[in-house]
């Protein structure tokens, strides 16, 4: 049976489930990726529609025989270039020579420089006005890459993004500067600061980023 789209549900199709079947075709139609996916076509136009505005596929009208042209879908160029969400050697090797920086204040520049282009990227992406809706659309963003985050409201009212799992648990076991990194990420990517409140490595469940003061958490 085919089953209606819930976005929060664990089995919903993922964009890189898309992503990975155009990879291996030419072009596609909704009805080849309905049953594809085994949703409904509701379920995979809004995907699809997601990922045209993100730049990463293309929709082109195409004669198959007789009658009107389909509409069918392939990757863009940006599509075809986004590959491989674990690339935890190459990581591993950039952060090991950023390390190597001896000068503490070049290396802190770089970091800074870093985390701001990755933010840039993922900036266009958060969507909502306060802190909880941008928390909420960055946990989407961490759930197309696999990597299960979630929003927990603390028992004085604040936000606190909840990370399930590091995108970069050997890296952090290594050197815990990852983790502060990451929290100059968020901050960057929110445009609220957040501070490290639990992490994994101090033997708590999952990591929290809660927000630095009690301003942070208007809506």
């Amino acid at each position: 049976m085919v089953s209606e789209f819930n976005e929060n549900s664990t089995d919903a199709l993922s964009d890189r489930s898309i992503l990975e079947y155009l990879r291996r075709q030419d072009s596609v139609t909704i009805s080849e990726l309905v049953e594809f996916a085994g949703v409904t076509a509701t379920a995979i136009r809004q995907r699809v529609n997601r990922l045209m505005k993100q730049g990463l596929v293309v929709r082109q009208a195409e004669r198959r025989g007789r009658g009107r042209p389909t509409h069918c879908y392939s990757l863009s160029p940006s599509g075809e270039r986004s590959s491989g969400h674990n690339c935890q050697d190459l990581a591993s090797a950039l952060w090991v020579e950023i390390r190597e920086v001896k000068d503490p204040e070049i290396r802190r520049g770089l970091l800074k420089r870093i985390v701001i282009r990755i933010a840039d990227k993922y900036r266009g992406q958060i969507q909502g006005v306060g802190l909880r809706e941008k928390m909420e659309s960055l946990v989407g963003l961490m759930h197309e890459r696999d990597v299960p985050f979630e929003v927990v409201v603390d028992d004085s009212q604040l936000p606190v993004l909840t990370a399930w799992a590091c995108p970069y648990p050997d890296l952090a076991e290594q050197d815990r500067g990852i983790c502060s990194m990451e929290k100059m990420l968020f901050s960057e990517v929110l445009g609220e600061s957040v501070r490290l409140s639990g992490c994994r490595l101090d033997g708590d469940n999952c990591c929290t980023f809660e927000p630095s003061t009690v301003a942070s958490a208007g809506v």
